[in-house]
């Protein structure tokens, strides 16, 4: 048994080398055609290469530092073998360890580049929050909530545009829904997606007692007309006064759009401009979104239950994280992981939970595709 195992492993380890040799094959390729006149003159055809040759190159580089590393372990154990000077060995040893334990991180590391990537991972991202369990205190935190991610935009150069809110009588939000634009925005930020509860005594609570709130977050990625067709006919489209909170009159034009979709019934409605045209603009790229992301549940069954699942109903019990003010604590439940910097995290330094639920996804996915392959 032991036998047959290490000959999959092997089998393995071959078929990943073959794959890495055939795309180095191929960004040299992509190289000397980037360097070629005909390409070089033709915009279109130089973005696309270009964009294939930047997408493969972490692979290469990694893979070329792989090699260089084999080389220096079989230059150690040659010097190994034939030096007799005590420092020079010892020399050689402490660089053969160094580079054994360099080539296994660079194999692991290799493997993660080479599982397939998510089609999505580029795209910007719309981020809908909406208060759940909780009333007055619930909506606070939304609000909360919101400025977190705000500051982890701004610490990843992202642009942060609102497109809707809904804001409750003491201040808080009771929906929110935003575009945040940059490299990598939905990569980055796919796993937040769920319900975050939070465990504080609130400032109108005259016992002391801690209360639980919830609020929901999803994340989508934003979908280009070319990811989703949607037909004018299918729409219906509403104009009316905007307002503010408790009904108070913002201005008196019919500037606030409701787009319905008519086939799926999607409502979008969008207020914050005082142009009718910018709202409609807006009000399309949020339905874009949702028409998309119901495509691709359709296409992904298996992904949408797991997503339904973790977005849940707002409900306190359907947690991804929890956020204890009284203990200083932010605990992600999904990993297991517990920081007890609750301030710092909620001034938007996500980056610890964020690299942690990057690398637990991955290491499913290889999982997975070590199964899928035995």
């Amino acid at each position: 048994m032991g036998n047959s195992g290490s000959n999959e492993s092997r089998e393995l380890r071959t078929s990943m080398f073959d794959r890495l040799d055939q795309i180095e094959a191929k960004y040299e390729e992509l190289t000397q055609a980037l360097a070629s006149p005909e390409i070089m003159t033709d915009s279109g055809k130089y973005q696309k290469t270009a964009k294939a040759h930047s997408e493969i190159a972490p692979v290469v580089e990694r893979y070329r530092e792989y090699k260089s590393v084999k080389q220096s372990i079989a230059d150690s154990r040659a010097l190994l073998e034939s030096e007799t000077d005590p420092d020079m060995r010892a020399y050689a040893q402490e660089e053969l360890e160094r580079s054994e334990q360099r080539l296994g991180d660079c194999e692991q590391e290799l493997k993660v580049l080479l599982l397939p990537k998510d089609p999505n991972d580029d795209k910007n991202v719309v981020l809908e929050i909406r208060a759940g369990t909780g009333g007055d205190e619930a909506t606070l935190f939304a609000a909360e909530i919101f400025r977190m991610y705000a500051r982890y935009a701004e610490t990843q150069r992202w642009r942060m545009e609102v497109l809707s809110t809904s804001e409750s009588g003491v201040g808080g939000l009771k929906e929110v829904i935003a575009i945040i634009e940059g490299h990598g925005a939905y990569s980055r930020l796919k796993y937040e997606s769920g319900v975050h509860r939070v465990q504080r005594v609130p400032a109108t609570e005259q016992q002391g007692r801690v209360h639980t709130s919830a609020v929901t977050v999803a994340v989508l990625p934003e979908a280009e007309d070319v990811d989703i067709k949607i037909d004018p006919k299918d729409l219906k489209i509403d104009t009316f006064c905007s307002s503010g909170p408790g009904g108070q009159s913002v201005n008196t034009t019919y500037s606030a759009v409701r787009i319905t979709h008519i086939p799926t019934n999607t409502v979008v409605s969008c207020q914050d401009e005082k142009s009718q045209i910018k709202n409609r603009e807006k009000g399309m790229r949020v339905l874009r979104a949702r028409l998309y992301e119901v495509e691709q549940q359709k296409q992904h069954e298996a992904l949408a239950k797991e997503r339904k699942a973790m977005v849940g109903s707002g409900d306190r019990s359907e947690k991804i994280r929890t956020y204890n003010f009284p203990q200083n604590r932010v605990t992600d439940h999904r990993i297991g992981l517990t920081i007890h910097q609750l301030t710092e995290v909620m001034d938007g330094k996500l980056q610890p939970f964020i690299d942690a639920l990057i690398t637990y996804y991955q290491a499913e996915k290889l999982k997975a595709e070590a199964v899928a392959i035995g």
